[in-house]
């Protein structure tokens, strides 16, 4: 599955990213599409998601700060992410489809390659 998440590197708290996942067309188009992250020793978990109208949804922690977004002419979804924190480092995963809030063991998604997002003084 390629599912290519680009945009991520270090930044300091406070400041502002904004990660790209091009999908190919076959998982974009008519699917929900949603990011989410993996911190070091923890479950990868929901950041945000996106239905194919446009209504989104947010996990507590990105509320306010994130926001998900949708390209449909390039199959292309975004997270802009502001104000970061120390506790946003993760590495950073878009999907399609993905039923989980926080991914069990086994979880199956349609995964790609992350984005290493570190967010540090």
């Amino acid at each position: 599955v390629q599912l290519q998440a680009s945009g991520g590197g270090l930044v300091q708290p406070g400041g502002s990213l904004r990660l790209s996942c091009a999908a190919p067309e076959s998982i974009f188009r008519g699917n929900h599409m949603g990011w989410y992250r993996q911190a070091p020793g923890k479950r990868r978990e929901l950041v945000a998601s996106i239905t194919t109208a446009g209504t989104t949804n947010y996990a507590q922690a990105g509320k306010g700060r994130f926001t998900i977004s949708r390209d449909n002419a390039k199959n292309i979804v975004y997270l802009q992410m502001n104000n970061l924190e120390p506790e946003d480092t993760a590495v950073y995963y878009c999907t399609a489809d993905c039923p989980y809030i926080i991914v069990p063991p086994g979880g199956s998604c349609p995964w790609g390659q992350g984005t290493l997002v570190t967010v540090s003084s």
